[in-house]
């Protein structure tokens, strides 16, 4: 997400700062911290240095700003839509929004078993290989944690066995027939998500194994991947 403010200049003033170019991500979960860019640009587009201060423009605390000039940013509350912006000199940004997010710390499938055993027909089709992403919330009494789903997290499955591609597929619909190896799959309201595997031909294989691996917005690994599941085809 980017924002440019700019001021007005006459054509001899190419070598006054005239524009304010920042960019940030338009996402930020709790327990992580933000850091936005700016520029400060001259009239040939070029960059000068410049202080440049960072502030929430909210009245409500969604984002704390912890440096006023590195910009490092943090979740005050979250499900909420936050926004910052950027001032240097004169020149102020319009205001970069930015989603509050619960942090994701715990994968883990719904299921009873993570062994699926499917007989050999026409079409044969896993049953649907599930997991839910949450944050948990640890009482502050001692009592029992409450698990929040979380909505619109990435899944990425992956076939980790066979290692040769070509007999079974991932899917996500009855009428997906091609052939797909690794997919992402965002979570549903429930904070579930899960594909099914489906047989595409011969040779058929012994087993299946599909790890199932979810990412923060950070890019690190949710605590309890992967999760991993067999699916056996039988005559």
């Amino acid at each position: 997400m980017a924002a440019v403010a700019c001021d007005k200049f006459g054509p001899a003033d190419l070598s006054r700062v005239i524009a304010l170019d920042v960019s940030a991500p338009d996402s930020l979960e709790e327990y992580d911290t933000l850091k936005p860019h700016a520029r400060v640009l001259d009239g040939h587009g070029d960059s000068v240095a410049a202080t440049v201060v960072w502030a929430t423009a909210d009245t409500a605390p969604i984002l704390t700003v912890l440096d006023s000039l590195t910009g490092w940013t943090v979740v005050n509350r979250t499900g909420q839509t936050g926004r910052l912006v950027a001032r240097s000199d004169r020149l102020v940004s319009n205001p970069l929004s930015i989603r509050t997010l619960a942090a994701a710390d715990t994968l883990f499938t719904t299921l009873v078993s993570t062994v699926d055993t499917v007989t050999l027909s026409a079409d044969s089709v896993s049953d649907s290989l599930t997991v839910e992403v949450a944050d948990t919330i640890k009482s502050s009494s001692g009592g029992d944690s409450l698990t929040v789903a979380l909505a619109g997290r990435p899944v990425v499955y992956v076939i980790t066995y066979p290692a040769t591609s070509g007999p079974v597929t991932l899917v996500t619909n009855d009428s997906t027939h091609g052939l797909v190896t690794t997919d992402t799959v965002a979570t549903g309201t429930s904070g579930i998500a899960f594909v099914q595997v489906r047989l595409l031909g011969a040779p058929v294989p012994d087993s299946v194994v599909v790890a199932a691996i979810a990412r923060r917005v950070v890019g690190d690994t949710v605590p309890g991947s992967p999760v991993t599941f067999v699916v056996r085809f039988r005559p």
